[in-house]
């Protein structure tokens, strides 16, 4: 659905151009780890999203499900290193923006897909 598309692409170089953000940044805050935040974030996401498509079938929503997945895996391969790190507030702010992104994405091929 989205993780093959050129919007994919970018955004996932979009993340790579900001991973200054996550080098050398070890937090000793009691803020979650930076995979509980990505995680978190992406759910709320999705859940918005379904909650805004509400026409969505049963497959449809697993697809998402699956793409889900399959992003919060790339995010763990790409910062593997810092995915149990507490998540600093720059970060947060960042995975925040990054999980909207992500959304917007399924939002466009979602309106793609009614149009066709």
């Amino acid at each position: 659905m989205v993780t093959d598309t050129e919007g994919y692409i970018h955004i996932i170089e979009y993340l790579t151009a900001h991973l200054d953000l996550f080098e050398n940044s070890e937090s000793t805050s009691k803020n979650n780890s930076v995979i509980e935040v990505i995680e978190e974030e992406m759910s709320e996401q999705i859940i918005s999203l379904c909650n805004q498509n509400e026409a969505l079938t049963f497959n449809q929503r697993n697809t998402i499900i699956r793409e889900i997945d399959a992003i919060v895996y790339d995010l763990q391969e790409i910062l593997s290193g810092v995915m149990n790190n507490a998540v600093t507030d720059e970060q947060m702010i960042f995975i925040k923006e990054f999980a909207i992104l992500i959304k917007n994405l399924f939002d466009s091929e979602i309106h793609c897909q009614l149009l066709s």
